[in-house]
């Protein structure tokens, strides 16, 4: 059985319920080349959660992923560059951003002993 890792990112919407709306209707369905180089990424299981403008994804990731070689893998695919333009239409850095940043990694503070 492969370990899995989970990591939780955080990113801010604009603050426009029209945006917010169709922003939404992208993710209904991805492209599948959006699907596939989250697969081919080592990610296992992705969910996206949204309060208001705020929204939290949780990654479920195997030994294969890194954060380096997903990077490298988008910048290199036309299509998840296409994609990532298209969503920062709908997107705002948090106030902790640096520049081209856009999802970050939150830090875990509590968990629940077994």
């Amino acid at each position: 059985m492969t370990k899995r890792q989970r990591y939780c990112l955080t990113l801010d919407l604009k603050d426009d319920p029209a945006l917010i709306a169709e922003y939404e209707r992208y993710h209904e369905r991805i492209w599948p080349e959006i699907t596939r180089s989250i697969n081919d990424a080592g990610i296992e299981d992705m969910e996206i959660y949204r309060l208001g403008t705020r929204m939290f994804m949780i990654m479920e990731v195997n030994e294969s992923f890194s954060f380096e070689k997903k990077t490298g893998a988008d910048q290199a695919n036309p299509k998840v560059r296409e994609w990532e333009k298209l969503m920062w239409k709908f997107q705002r850095a948090l106030p902790e951003a640096k520049t081209g940043e856009k999802w970050l990694l939150m830090k875990r503070i509590f968990e629940l002993e077994k």
